[in-house]
């Protein structure tokens, strides 16, 4: 949608297998949704570390001869929404590098929210930069480090760093999976025969059939090699803080993410906002795909029947040509389009999982009511965001979300909406089972890790 958080980065890891540039291909495949600007892999024969990247598609970018030029038993790879750094080539991942240790690869998912400043300092000192991204940062930090270890060496360049962070790193023969000491972002450890795989979602493993063993634990270093797997966890521990928004919206539904099942979560979340935000109606309908777990458990605990009176095309590409012609709501319409026969004459509730500047709800709503809806209640499945994310997701500025402004009545005027109803901070966390451990900053301006001044964090978080 046009009014929606952005997805973060997506990324994957194999070591042990002969057909590990095609398993991590199937892998990103799996993860296309957590980034869609571009997508590469890295991948070792043991000797030379061979790279593959391109903008566009996972299915765009990998052809049959590109493939075949990645060989090997080790891989990484990586989908990109940028949240620092333009979206352009240079900046796609993963980043590959020639220093005093040897070839190194490096894909990340997150934000580092010190990364200009090191930055600067590194170039002080003579480091020359070939991208915008923060996660070049890392490498130049790694290459610095007199460390012949790589494990090492990563703990040195992290211990400078602070932020957000999951990252697959790789040289010749040896597989690193990390999360940072707050956890933000997700990252799985999984097994496939005689290999071990890493990956930002356990959906990943579902496709190419391997068994997921367990979370990476925040802070924790997973050193993968020919003879096994190590843990480490070299960094100073910190309060977990996993992001709350991967269940709400960016994890697919079909993930075990942080110990529990998405769809899971996102069922609980809408029997909890039933129970806070009840409404007389005669119908619920999602907003297609996310909004779908959340609809189905509004129903359930509210007793009202469930329907898909709203139909996504997923066929529109990342971008369209809008006709001349004006054609109200456009936008929307191209995505999403009403069904009359579910909607006429009825009092409608409609479930989303959030409202970000407010314009995708307002045109939703006047679709449902186009449709012939007799009223309209919108529902959403997160509490009134009101703040940026700096740790990996590409969120407005606090001006242009209209919760940081304006009531929940305010919002409902302006969306045109019968009424308009969240769920709470408290009702989100406990449908998530616990009240701590978690980062929900977006919603409570609570950021766990500091950063410099917001219109400093605004401007790296769009890689201006």
């Amino acid at each position: 949608m046009l009014d929606r958080f952005k997805e973060a980065c997506g990324i994957v890891g194999i070591l042990g297998s002969p057909e590990a540039p095609n398993l991590a291909y199937l892998g990103l495949y799996a993860l296309q949704h957590r980034g869609q600007e571009s997508a590469g892999i890295v991948s070792s024969d043991g000797e030379t570390l061979h790279l593959e990247k391109a903008m566009g598609l996972v299915a765009e970018v990998f052809t049959e001869a590109r493939l075949r030029r990645l060989k090997g038993s080790l891989a990484i790879g990586h989908v990109r929404y940028s949240t620092t750094g333009s979206s352009q080539l240079k900046n796609a991942q993963p980043i590959l590098a020639t220093c005093r240790h040897g070839m190194v690869a490096l894909a990340h998912n997150g934000n580092l929210v010190n990364a200009d400043i090191v930055r600067k300092d590194l170039e002080t000192h003579g480091s020359i930069f070939s991208s915008s991204t923060d996660t070049e940062v890392i490498v130049h930090l790694i290459a610095r480090s007199k460390s012949d270890d790589l494990v090492e060496a990563t703990a040195e360049a992290l211990g400078k760093l602070s932020g957000a962070y999951s990252l697959v790193i790789m040289n010749e023969r040896e597989l690193l999976g990390i999360r940072d000491p707050h956890g933000f972002r997700p990252l799985s450890l999984g097994r496939l025969g005689g290999a071990w795989v890493l990956a930002s979602e356990s959906c990943a493993f579902d496709l190419i059939d391997a068994e997921f063993v367990r979370d990476l634990e925040p802070g924790e270093f997973v050193h993968i090699t020919p003879q096994g797997v190590k843990s480490y966890r070299p960094l100073p521990p910190a309060r977990p803080s996993q992001c709350i928004f991967e269940y709400i919206y960016f994890a697919r539904p079909d993930s075990v993410l942080f110990g529990q099942s998405v769809a899971g979560m996102r069922k609980a979340l809408g029997r909890q906002l039933a129970e806070e935000a009840p409404a007389e109606a005669d119908l619920v309908i999602p907003v297609p795909d996310s909004g779908v777990p959340a609809a189905v458990g509004y129903a359930e605990r509210s007793g009202i029947p469930f329907d898909h009176g709203l139909i996504r095309n997923h066929y529109v590409g990342r971008t369209f040509i809008e006709p001349k012609q004006n054609i109200r709501h456009f936008g929307v319409k191209i995505k999403l389009n009403p069904v009359r026969d579910i909607l006429e004459g009825k009092r409608v509730v409609v479930v989303d999982d959030s409202i970000v500047r407010g314009t995708t709800s307002r045109k939703i709503v006047s679709m449902v009511r186009s449709a012939g809806a007799r009223e309209v209640h919108m529902r959403i499945s997160s509490p009134p965001t009101v703040s940026p994310c700096y740790y990996g997701i590409d969120t407005p500025t606090r001006k242009e979300l209209i919760a940081s402004s304006h009531s929940v009545d305010e919002i409902c005027t302006y969306i045109r909406a019968d009424s308009l109803g969240y769920i709470s901070m408290e009702g989100l966390l406990k449908a998530a089972g616990k009240d701590t451990g978690f980062c929900h900053a977006c919603f409570s301006m609570q950021y766990p890790v500091p950063f410099p001044t917001e219109d400093v964090a605004q401007l790296r978080l769009f890689g201006v």
